[in-house]
């Protein structure tokens, strides 16, 4: 069994280097999936409230072997819910979906700058986090303007922000910005298109040469970047391939040539413009 090593945060806690994206997996099909993932070394949960599965996630923390002092559990505050008020009634569904008396990452999903309640929500995270509610707080698909203004403002650097990032939007700018305010990078769709990205020749040269599988190159680069990667797998035998990650190094000319990969975002995911309530 494989269990990820783990990363400082800016508030003295942990963060596992790789962590189980749970997007889809619902019900009790999903509890199934997820407490597979965490008998095989997960020991980082990603959920939100607008996944809709945290009742799931916590189903599966309950049945797990696994203390849950051992686990790391991340939801996410949706879009309808920012401001003051409205983020601590909505940690108290998030909690009472998982079953949790207290979430380890508690993350801002989208900044909605036409809404411009993010500092204001922040500011509660921050309430959450001195009422022992919540170990880390940060946020997701946040700018680097975004991470300053809630930095001046609050006080507090977020301890991590959830970014789309794989070799195909490598994101080298806000990289830098988080590396130089201390805040860890984590990665969603890291594996981007998988069925395109996988069978890239690049890709494919890499993994023959280390005896590895496109999948396993691509989360080791990941890894190398300094980010926290999360994939998502319902497959039990996916999950140990996606986890197994910890015994190789890529070469810098190999992590330089899987970024040079980059051609953009999957999809219409502006920080900016892009609104997900």
């Amino acid at each position: 069994m494989t269990v990820a090593p783990s990363v400082g945060l800016n508030d003295g806690r942990t963060l596992p280097q790789l962590g189980l994206g749970t997007y889809g997996l619902n019900g009790d099909e999903g509890t199934a999936q997820v407490v597979t993932a965490i008998s095989s070394g997960y020991r980082l949960l990603d959920t939100a409230l607008n996944y809709g599965n945290e009742a799931a996630v916590g189903a599966a923390i309950r049945q797990s072997d696994v203390h849950r002092d051992d686990l790391v559990v991340t939801t996410k505050l949706p879009g309808r819910h920012h401001g003051y008020d409205e983020t601590l009634a909505s940690f108290d569904e998030s909690r009472a979906n998982l079953g949790l008396d207290f979430v380890d990452l508690y993350l801002i999903h989208w900044p909605l700058p036409r809404v411009d309640k993010y500092v204001e929500t922040f500011k509660a995270f921050v309430r959450l986090q001195e009422d022992g509610l919540v170990g880390s707080i940060g946020v997701s698909n946040f700018t680097a303007e975004h991470l300053q203004r809630v930095a001046d403002e609050t006080g507090v650097v977020p301890a991590v922000n959830q970014i789309e990032l794989h070799p195909y939007f490598p994101q080298a700018e806000l990289r830098a910005v988080h590396e130089s305010m201390g805040i860890v990078t984590e990665s969603w769709s890291p594996l981007a298109k998988q069925s395109e990205l996988l069978h890239e020749a690049r890709v494919t040269e890499i993994a023959q040469a280390h005896g590895k599988t496109p999948t396993q190159v691509v989360l080791r680069w990941h890894v190398q970047l300094g980010a926290v990667p999360v994939p998502k797998s319902a497959d039990a035998g996916r999950q140990r391939e996606n986890l197994d990650v910890f015994d190789f190094e890529l070469t810098p000319d190999e992590v330089e040539s899987l970024s040079g990969l980059e051609r953009g975002r999957l999809w219409d995911g502006d920080p900016l413009t892009h609104e997900e309530f």
